[in-house]
């Protein structure tokens, strides 16, 4: 068993499956779909389901590091305890053999930052349903006391109903609050991520800076930030939302405000889900929704 933290630019082996290859028993690739640091992603048919799956593997060369294998194994604690209907399911798990893997739910519908890529900004009339669906699910995950630590624009597949994916880096509240460095993807982190030590504690606060930095980039089809410098040792070069403030010009003037107090450096100055969702319900007009809450905004 290898440990010692994993580095993201070492070459990544990967499996090689083909069509028809068994995963495990009763699982079958079909193709694969993707990968990062310590996973691969390949769309599988599983025949106790008797569903096509998404089945997300550690890679090759990581099958044996005790760090892969305890995330993975977290990752699967934290999927076995959520139920709700943005976030992604799990249905299966294999924590040790040839081949650790954790079985998802596959989801038809493209990333929210392909739509972004693709046709560009998203008009207020399909962004505040997914800023809403949004909020639910963070609502629920902080009164679960799970902290994402990865909602970004990539994270969110636009199905029917939305969905909030990949709890590969998400933990309980407790262990993100003993924090001692950065987790996460630097775009989207809040600045408590960025450096838990100095600005800390880290909770569901960050959860929200993420999601506020989503909508700015599916409202104007940028980040809300300068682009980083991922090599510099220097905080503010690679972070800089920890000085910068977000253009507020190029966001749309009914979701502005909502947006901008997701985006307070302090995390005391943000709103709660459950708070946003209610600032965001006048720009629903007509349209229904569910209201999470009946708490208000602090802002204007």
């Amino acid at each position: 068993m290898t440990t010692g933290v994993i580095d993201p630019s070492a070459r990544k082996t990967k499996w090689e499956l083909r069509e028809g290859d068994e995963i495990a028993p009763g699982r079958s690739a079909l193709r694969r779909l993707g990968g990062g640091t310590r996973y691969e992603a390949y769309l599988a048919f599983d025949e106790h389901l008797h569903a096509i799956v998404v089945v997300k593997l550690i890679r090759p060369h990581l099958i044996e590091h005790a760090g892969a294998l305890a995330g993975l194994a977290s990752e699967v604690e934290i999927l076995d305890g959520l139920d709700h209907p943005v976030i992604v399911r799990g249905f299966g798990h294999v924590l040790d053999g040839p081949r650790p893997h954790v079985v998802l739910e596959h989801l038809e519908g493209p990333r929210l930052s392909s739509l972004i890529r693709r046709y560009g900004p998203l008009p207020p009339e399909q962004l505040v349903p997914l800023a809403t669906q949004l909020c639910s699910a963070l609502h629920y995950l902080a009164a679960e006391e799970i902290v994402h630590l990865d909602v970004k624009p990539s994270n969110t597949i636009m199905s029917a109903p939305p969905r909030l994916i990949d709890l590969s880096v998400a933990m309980p509240l407790a262990a993100a609050r003993a924090l001692e460095r950065s987790r996460g993807t630097d775009a989207f982190m809040a600045p408590e991520q960025c450096d838990p030590v100095a600005l800390g504690p880290v909770g569901a606060a960050a959860d929200v800076f993420g999601l506020g930095a989503t909508l700015y980039m599916a409202a104007t089809g940028e980040r809300p930030f300068p682009d980083a410098d991922h090599k510099s040792d220097d905080p503010v070069a690679r972070w800089p939302q920890l000085d910068t403030d977000p253009n507020p010009v190029l966001l749309p003037s009914q979701v502005a405000a909502p947006v901008l107090a997701c985006l307070q450096r302090s995390p005391v100055e943000r709103p709660s889900p459950a708070e946003l969702s209610d600032a965001l319900e006048p720009v629903l007009g007509a349209q229904a929704k569910p209201r999470l809450s009946g708490l208000k905004p602090r802002w204007s």
